[in-house]
């Protein structure tokens, strides 16, 4: 059984930085690929970063590139988003997903496993 978990959100002004966790049991970042995704108020959600180790990739949405970053530790089996020079815009609820065939451009009706949400606030 997948079990993850998110931490590591908060509140940030503009132009600061966060680093949210992604940890859990019951897979293995060889051969599951991670996702982070976000779900702002009143909208749906999106894939904002994603990795696949076994395949060599990594995605980040076009708004993000270059402020954010993921990354993975195999030995904690725990995988992070390095989110800097955050905007406002940037509020959401951030929550990590595994799953064999992840993609972060494909969210709705897929059988991702889901940790739980962090909140991430940014204040202008």
């Amino acid at each position: 059984e997948v079990q993850l978990q998110a931490s590591g959100g908060g509140l940030a002004q503009a132009g600061g930085s966060l680093r949210l966790s992604c940890g859990g049991s019951g897979f293995s970042f060889d051969t599951y690929t991670i996702g982070w995704f976000r779900q702002a108020p009143g909208k749906g959600r999106e894939g904002v970063s994603c990795m696949s180790v076994s395949e060599g990739w990594t995605y980040y949405k076009d708004s993000v590139k270059g402020r954010f970053t993921i990354s993975i530790d195999n030995a904690k089996n725990t995988a992070y988003l390095q989110m800097n020079s955050l905007k406002p815009e940037d509020t959401a609820v951030y929550t990590c997903a595994v799953a064999p065939d992840l993609l972060c451009t494909v969210v709705a009706g897929r059988p991702y496993d889901w940790g739980q949400g962090t909140l991430v606030t940014v204040s202008s």
